[in-house]
């Protein structure tokens, strides 16, 4: 018996990397998968459709159950035919893994108006136009008196979170945004019978590759034997532990990398002044700074 057995799993993005890790162990232990990939290139040029089939061509020589799909998930359109394709080809939805990314990294004074809405639309908008979809699909089948048990797993980063990232305002912006509406789906989807989470991963990609200034850190060879702390396979198993029937969290963030996952938090208070009437600009100079 494995862990995601008889559940049906999109996974986007999930023609390399962390993303790809996620659609093979999903697969091994017991979940239907849809292979979502536009193969694109870092900055999200291009399509190539070879990626997504890899993935589910080795999924099925495996034993598994998969088929590709290489709908672009920045677009409502192409979210709600990716929803319709894990319904029609395998008979429902219970987990929506939120994967899919590029980069186009920029300092903000130099940034130009393409690089931002191309990063926005990608990982933001295309988090929230398959979760509306995903969700809407969820409600309709509460509303007809059946009984729903699913799970979203969103991907923020460090870069929007813990760790901001000169160079990556659009990436990090977008990264915070998807863990804002991480919680607020929690909050939402909760009487639809779904769990909403999101991780915070650090692993060996194309995109931290090609990051500015961690590229050599992420491609540093490890001996054989040894455990590689960068290995995108180490992100899969919290993922699918999330993604499983048996499990209850909901609204949590977790940055996960190696051996490790930390429970993060939001904003949070830090130090409060107060006045017992109407702020003056002086006050709030000797007392702010």
């Amino acid at each position: 018996m494995g862990t995601l057995d008889g559940r049906v799993a999109i996974v986007t993005g999930a023609g390399r990397g962390i993303g790809r890790e996620h659609a093979l162990l999903f697969a091994a232990e017991g979940a239907s998968v849809v292979v979502n990939d536009l193969g694109g290139a870092n900055d999200g040029s291009g399509s190539d459709a070879g990626p997504a089939q890899q993935v589910v061509d080795e999924i099925v020589a495996a034993g598994g159950r998969a088929v590709a799909n290489t709908d672009n998930v920045a677009s409502w359109e192409g979210a709600k035919a990716l929803v319709d394709q894990a319904v029609d080809e395998f008979g429902g939805l219970d987990v929506l893994v939120n994967n899919a990314g590029i980069l186009r990294d920029a300092f903000i004074a130099g940034m130009e108006e393409s690089q931002w809405d191309a990063v926005i639309a990608v990982h933001l908008k295309g988090h929230a136009a398959t979760l509306h979809h995903a969700a809407a699909y969820w409600k309709a089948r509460t509303k007809a008196g059946k009984t729903v048990n699913a799970s979203v797993v969103n991907t923020s980063s460090a870069s929007g979170t813990f760790m901001p990232n000169a160079g990556q305002g659009n990436y990090g912006a977008a990264k915070a945004g998807i863990a804002a509406l991480t919680l607020v789906a929690a909050d939402e989807l909760e009487r639809y019978g779904v769990r909403v989470n999101a991780i915070a991963p650090i692993a060996r990609t194309r995109l931290t590759l090609a990051t500015p200034g961690m590229g050599a850190l992420f491609a540093a060879e490890v001996p054989e034997g040894e455990f590689d702390a960068f290995a995108p396979a180490n992100i899969s198993p919290l993922v699918a532990r999330l993604a499983s029937a048996e499990c209850k969290l909901t609204g949590k963030v977790y940055a996960v990398q190696g051996g490790g996952i930390t429970e993060l938090g939001g904003w949070h208070d830090v130090n409060t002044i107060e006045s017992e009437g109407p702020w003056t600009i002086a006050d709030l100079a000797n007392r702010l700074g």
